[in-house]
């Protein structure tokens, strides 16, 4: 009797361990599972459903079928010039070969170890064997946009008018044109790295520059690029506005002597109707009463000119005829 419980319970054991590690396990939608034993691989399961494995010795490996995605670390590179940006690029990949994914790399973070060798390389490779301009730009939109770079002054009546043409000057500018731009860049870095990752399982989808910032020693040259261009610019307008003040001044200069020319000719007008007027009424005067006119203007110029003299030698000349004639002699 003890035996048959003895049998029972080793028979309600296995049947547990059966039970709780079972030969049944579940393939959700999005992954697929490598079953291995002993460390070798027995099935792929790429499908979801129910599946079957031998209990206790296979073991279940999942691994997602959804598009994964990878970000590298900025890289300061050297492009063709051997000036230095830092580059930032980003990544998506999936794992299209589950048995050779276990085989070659076992984990994602191993996967992503190995992108980050693999990827990084091929962006070195291809920054450094190109210019600047082709890493920066993407296009040579920048040479057909119309710029116009002029300052409109209002004008007296209100209106708006060109301060200068020579204002324009960055309408003449014309860039160095690329040959590739960074699309194609990162077209060349996904064509180069494709050529790596299948001997891991993985299917890189795409390869994308990010942002590409420049590095300091670089900045500072651009800056002062910019410094130098946004000082001709404001040469410019100093240039034309000195050259306005001057047409100013002259116009101003031209309208003052005008003004005082007129302002002569018409003061010169009047005084000499003045004194055409003072004249006739003077005549007018004197015809009336000449003798009387006589007097009085000596009168005037006694009272002008007789506090002058110190001494008077002799009273006999016709001009002092009023002061001591017999009429008027006190």
């Amino acid at each position: 009797m003890k035996k048959l419980i003895t049998v029972l319970a080793v028979i309600v054991g296995v049947v547990f361990v059966i039970l709780v590690f079972g030969p049944f396990y579940t393939v959700h939608e999005g992954e697929q599972v490598v079953v291995v034993r002993f460390g070798r691989i027995v099935q792929v399961q790429p499908e979801a459903g129910l599946k079957m494995k031998t209990p206790l010795l296979d073991r279940v490996r999942r691994y997602p079928k959804k598009i994964l995605s990878w970000d590298g670390e900025a890289q300061r590179l050297p492009t063709e010039e051997n000036q230095f940006i830092w580059v930032d690029t980003t990544a998506r990949w999936r794992i299209d070969d589950p048995e050779k994914f276990y085989e070659s790399v076992g984990t994602i973070t191993q996967a992503q170890s190995r992108l980050d060798d693999v990827i990084d390389s091929e962006v070195r490779k291809i920054v450094s064997r190109n210019s600047l301009r082709e890493a920066v730009r993407n296009s040579n939109i920048i040479n057909e946009i119309e710029r116009r770079d002029v300052y409109l002054a209002p004008s007296a009546e209100g209106d708006t008018e060109d301060l200068s043409v020579s204002i324009a000057i960055f309408s003449e500018t014309i860039y160095e044109e690329i040959q590739k731009g960074r699309s194609v860049l990162s077209d060349e870095m996904l064509v180069e790295a494709k050529r790596i990752t299948p001997q891991y399982g993985i299917e890189l989808i795409d390869i994308v520059i990010r942002q590409i910032k420049y590095s300091d020693d670089l900045t500072e040259s651009v800056y002062k690029r910019m410094i130098k261009e946004r000082n001709q610019f404001a040469q410019a307008f100093r240039s034309d506005g000195e050259g306005k003040k001057v047409a100013w001044i002259g116009q101003m200069e031209r309208e003052r002597r005008s003004i005082q020319s007129n302002a002569y000719k018409t003061s010169e007008s009047i005084k000499g109707e003045a004194d055409a007027a003072a004249a006739a009424i003077y005549a007018n005067a004197y015809n009336q009463d000449p003798e009387f006119y006589k007097f009085w203007k000596s009168l005037e110029s006694y009272r002008t000119l007789v506090p002058r003299f110190d001494k008077t030698m002799t009273t006999d000349p016709e001009y002092f005829d009023y002061l001591y004639d017999q009429r008027g002699r006190r």
